[in-house]
């Protein structure tokens, strides 16, 4: 079955359930799942991050209400709900729907005058891998909303919106990266974001390379805990710093020569924490000219001196990770691997020579299950386009 083809079988399975759920026609939007190859912890400190959107996405199936009521079928979860949009409530109801929920009521408040509409969700992101389903159902929600009402999307203000929405609604502290890349990402492409301005440029991947994630089938229970506390330990080492470093507001205004310089005012975790966040921003920027210059081998070297900082000085990877990298890193054709999205279990990201991606990823799953005795996930993906409606 070509892309093409999977696409159409895709649409009209979605309309056919859609039809059952509601009655009458619909539209079909989908946003993306990301994987970040360099670039970890960075962009809520204001920093550098090199995502690429991947061909896993979320879908929603749309129709118009005449009423103001959202009512929303996930098809991953088997489960509904309703709401309305002339009283949404403001707090979470701490499960999946938060994610719309959120996003339906910071589009609201940022003046958007939503249409009701019946939404059937289902999406082939792997939940909790670290590859950002939040934010691909947050992007794929909004955008569907926001065209149901006839509403054009700005994508960098959606993005933002998302983050929004699961910075003060879900309760989870990410930064901007995932809803962006699931906004704006480019098919063939990398994507170099600054995180602070929003500024960013298309790095194109060259053919010959694969991009291969590993799921570790593991995600600790602490992960989500661990992901806020790792803020909270940037920001208080910004407090500190700022005493002597008067002009800083986030860690992506520390140089390597300042914080060595100012090491003696920080506590030993906050300053190996410092150390990764500053590090890893001097990382994207080289990984970048590596990629740009077509030096496949200085790209891996960034991915690999990555992982190590995780590892070692922000201390989010795990025993599952660090075998799924070090077996990487043994096969052939491996330039660069490391673990990706916020840690602790999840998926790493391995960029590969394309003629042995397939020789890889049946290498990598044999030596992972038999070390762990889990059976990993493990795909090649391209690089896909953002956010949009599925046509036809």
């Amino acid at each position: 079955m070509t892309g093409q083809e999977f696409l159409s079988s895709k649409a009209d399975a979605l309309r056919r359930r859609h039809g059952d759920l509601y009655g009458g026609s619909c539209r079909i939007y989908r946003a993306p799942g990301r994987v970040n190859l360099i670039g970890e912890h960075t962009d809520y400190n204001d920093g550098f991050v090199m995502p690429v959107a991947i061909d896993s996405y979320v879908w929603v199936a749309i129709s118009p209400r005449p009423d103001s009521r959202l009512a929303i079928y996930s098809e991953n979860f088997s489960q509904s709900i309703e709401l309305d949009l002339a009283q949404i409530a403001s707090r979470p109801a701490k499960r999946w729907s938060d994610y719309v929920h959120g996003v339906a009521l910071l589009l609201a408040r940022a003046g958007h005058r939503l249409r009701g509409a019946n939404l059937l969700i289902a999406g082939d992101v792997p939940i909790g891998s670290g590859l950002s389903s939040s934010a691909a159902i947050e992007v794929a929600a909004g955008y569907a909303l926001l065209e149901n009402s006839d509403i054009t999307p700005d994508r960098v203000e959606l993005a933002k919106v998302c983050r929004q929405a699961e910075n003060e609604f879900v309760g989870a502290r990410v930064g901007i990266m995932d809803p962006f890349i699931s906004c704006c990402g480019r098919a063939a492409h990398a994507l170099l974001l600054d995180c602070r301005s929003l500024e960013y440029r298309l790095l194109p991947l060259p053919a010959e390379a694969s991009l291969v994630i590993c799921n570790t089938m593991v995600k600790h229970e602490h992960a989500s805990g661990e992901y806020n506390r790792r803020r909270m330990e940037c920001e208080e080492a910004v407090r500190i710093l700022s005493r002597s470093l008067a002009a800083i507001s986030a860690l992506r205004d520390v140089t390597v020569t300042e914080l060595e310089r100012s090491a003696n005012q920080l506590p030993e975790v906050l300053y190996r924490r410092c150390r990764h966040v500053i590090s890893e921003n001097v990382r994207v920027a080289e990984a970048a000219v590596a990629l740009e210059s077509g030096n496949l081998d200085k790209f891996g070297d960034q991915m690999n001196a990555s992982h190590a900082s995780l590892r070692l000085d922000y201390e989010v990877s795990c025993q599952e990770l660090d075998l799924m990298v070090d077996l990487a890193r043994s096969q052939p054709g491996v330039y660069g691997a490391r673990m990706t999205g916020g840690g602790f279990g999840g998926c790493t990201v391995n960029l590969v020579k394309a003629e042995h991606a397939v020789h890889f990823r049946r290498a990598l799953a044999t030596e992972y299950e038999q070390a762990t005795g889990l059976r990993p996930e493990i795909f090649i993906t391209s690089a896909a386009e953002g956010a949009g409606e599925l046509a036809g």
